[in-house]
């Protein structure tokens, strides 16, 4: 995660926070207000530090945060280089405080097992020809996928 004192400009400084935290936050801890890219609309950011990992709550007040959205906070509070995972726990483990926040989490001393690229999608494919896959019965689609995968091996 990056130094949090670089996003001073989003962060909340109400004597409320002040009060209910003890401070604003450090360069490991604090409240965040971003404006989406998508609609202007605020996502309210919680930024932590702690037992090894870093952790962002992002939330709406009507909605949880789309893709995009989650996108532009990852890009603003972590570096291009690190991993950074949305959980999906068991259900036994699930806590939920809010219904419109979801979570980014980055561990400090565990590199993230990816799958390999070509599961994740075909490499330098056309757009338009993504768009035709996207859209043939699914069948045909993983047919026509394996057989990709076979013969570029």
């Amino acid at each position: 995660m990056i130094d949090l004192h670089k996003l001073a400009r989003y962060r909340l400084q109400s004597a409320s926070v002040r009060d209910a935290f003890e401070g604003i936050g450090d360069e490991f801890t604090g409240i965040f207000i971003v404006p989406s890219k998508i609609d202007k609309a605020d996502l309210k950011v919680i930024a932590a530090s702690a037992l090894g990992w870093d952790h962002v709550s992002v939330s709406r007040k009507n909605r949880c945060p789309n893709w995009p959205e989650m996108s532009q906070i990852k890009r603003l509070f972590f570096l291009p280089c690190e991993t950074v995972v949305q959980f999906h726990v068991p259900e036994d483990q699930h806590i939920n405080l809010h219904p419109f926040t979801l979570h980014l989490w980055r561990s400090w001393s565990q590199e993230y097992h990816l799958p390999p690229p070509e599961l994740v999608g075909p490499a330098n494919i056309n757009p338009e020809a993504l768009k035709e896959f996207i859209e043939l019965p699914s069948g045909l689609f993983k047919k026509l996928m394996k057989r990709k995968l076979i013969n570029e091996n």
